[in-house]
């Protein structure tokens, strides 16, 4: 059977079967690539044969990490089908939007949210399940199939995942990935990340992130190294893990978030570092404190700056210039290029803030169903990232802010339109408006600022109520304030940098004084 240029794990089964591809810690297991390879080819074999699954067709998984999602990822590329990570942290109602939107033939889940999974599965119509675990219909389906010899051609410019994101307009968007914008992430970040075939990745973030994903797992797999995947982050573990010379992790990758949680373990001081080659983080901007503290334990962190519809690598900078150009999220990474263009689409001069925009083969061709998002996103080509960026002398990137209202919660982007939408579904509320304020925990967090209609009453504890039923965690608001009005502008638009002003400074006091 040929080997198609976008299967690494049929490439490595070949030239190093014997080797660890993979580690469940969740359910101890491991897999060498012949064994990796072999779980893909049957499990390839069953959803075409027994579910009817060809290409172009979706394949959702919504499941906490685990290899079998490697798995899943894999059969779906020889099939031609298209893989969908699902967020679990959402929930019945924000899923079936994204679950009615993809419309996937299959859906596969674990034990943990086979409840979840179920339901949306009936409202919309998945009629197609496979569940993860020891005897469960995913391991049955894996033993009993033939597995799949006539792998189906593509090429790097289809379609291989679509990732769901939250939208401006207060629905999630799904980014189309190619099989060609994952491949040239492996390369871009493969050099700057030190990545070899002797690499030991320890993933900690979700694999329905694209942080969890492809930094560094699939560039890992890609280069023939070995993925430990945790099924969810325990800094306790982590810090044993690493610190642990047998299991050997030499490249590490979280959040601000998780390397803060870290810092602030008893372990922390006493842990062993020294065989990290890399430690990246991403998904926000990073602490400058929190960088020295980590630089202090010999581990000059990697910050970088990317996207989910850049697959996601934009910019990286090298270990070499952590500290020195602490705060930068460092120069464009190889196959990519970036402007930061003005208002008027002109190029803004060294030190001037502008808009980022980013184009090469790394970047998603659009978005699913979204015409409208495609037209408003993209200009010749350049994808219009809506942040804030500046370029020192030296060439370096700073992302300075969001030029947009979203702000970004322990690595989560979070859009204030989807969590007003669910407030006003409340029919006490008048008008509300949610701005994203300095959290000490999770670097930015939720107020809602709510106008209560005349003559109805509402409380704090009931908008948090509604907000839980209806919301992912990381997107409720976390401190709630009332008001008669909302400000306006001229044209009648709610003056979102009247609420920042007025609020900000006691709310960020108010978290401050509930952490400690």
């Amino acid at each position: 059977m040929p080997v198609r240029y976008y299967d690494w794990v049929a490439h490595h089964a070949r030239r190093t079967p014997a080797k660890t591809a993979m580690v469940d810690l969740g359910s101890n297991r491991r897999f060498t690539y012949a064994e990796f390879d072999a779980r893909v080819a049957r499990l390839a074999g069953h959803l075409r044969a027994q579910l009817g699954v060809g290409k172009g067709d979706r394949v959702a998984v919504l499941a906490l990490n685990a290899t079998d999602t490697l798995d899943v990822q894999f059969a779906c590329f020889r099939l031609g089908a298209i893989f969908v990570p699902l967020n679990t942290r959402l929930t019945v109602p924000e899923l079936q939007f994204i679950v009615g939107d993809a419309a996937p033939r299959v859906m596969i889940h674990d034990d943990d949210l086979a409840e979840i999974a179920l339901a949306v599965s009936q409202l919309c119509n998945v009629t197609s399940t496979l569940r993860y675990g020891a005897g469960q219909s995913y391991e049955q389906a894996i033993a009993s199939a033939a597995p799949l010899t006539d792998v189906e051609p593509v090429t790097l410019d289809d379609v291989s995942t679509i990732m769901y994101t939250s939208g401006t307009t207060g629905q999630p968007k799904g980014a189309t990935i190619t099989h060609g914008m994952t491949f040239y992430n492996c390369v871009n970040l493969g050099g700057i990340a030190y990545i070899t075939p002797s690499s030991v990745l320890l993933t900690v973030l979700p694999l329905f992130h694209t942080g969890g994903l492809n930094c560094y797992t699939n560039p890992v797999l890609h280069a023939g190294g070995t993925v430990m995947i945790m099924r969810a982050f325990d800094p306790g573990l982590t810090l044993q893990l690493i610190s642990d010379p047998a299991v050997g992790i030499n490249v590490f990758f979280g959040v601000p978030s998780i390397y803060q949680f870290l810092a602030q373990h008893p372990a922390f001081e006493a842990a062993d570092f020294s065989r990290l080659v890399i430690g990246g983080v991403g998904g926000a901007p990073m602490p400058v404190p929190l960088l020295n503290t980590w630089e202090a334990r010999g581990v000059a962190l990697q910050q970088g700056y990317g996207m989910t519809e850049t697959s996601p690598a934009v910019l990286a900078l090298d270990r070499e210039d952590a500290a020195r150009k602490a705060g930068s999220a460092g120069k464009p990474v190889l196959h990519t290029e970036v402007r930061i263009v003005r208002p008027d689409g002109s190029d803004a001069a060294i030190g001037e803030l502008g808009e980022l925009w980013v184009r090469g083969p790394n970047v998603t061709p659009g978005y699913w169903n979204r015409p409208d998002a495609n037209r408003s996103s993209f200009t010749d080509g350049w994808l219009h990232t809506g942040d804030a960026t500046r370029i020192d002398e030296d060439g370096f990137y700073y992302i300075v802010d969001r030029w947009k209202d979203m702000y970004i919660s322990g690595g989560e982007n979070v859009y204030p339109a989807e969590v007003e939408n669910v407030l006003h579904q409340l029919g006490a509320v008048a008008e509300a408006a949610v701005i994203g304020i300095a959290d000490p925990q999770w670097g930015e967090t939720g107020m809602a600022i709510v106008a209560v209609k005349a003559g109805r009453t509402l409380s704090e504890a009931e908008v948090h109520a509604h907000c839980q039923a209806n919301l992912a965690r990381f997107k409720c608001p976390r401190i709630i304030r009332f008001v008669d009005a909302l400000p306006r502008n001229a044209t009648g638009k709610i003056h979102k940098p009247t609420l920042r002003k007025t609020f900000s400074t006691a709310s960020a006091i108010d978290l401050v004084q509930k952490a400690s």
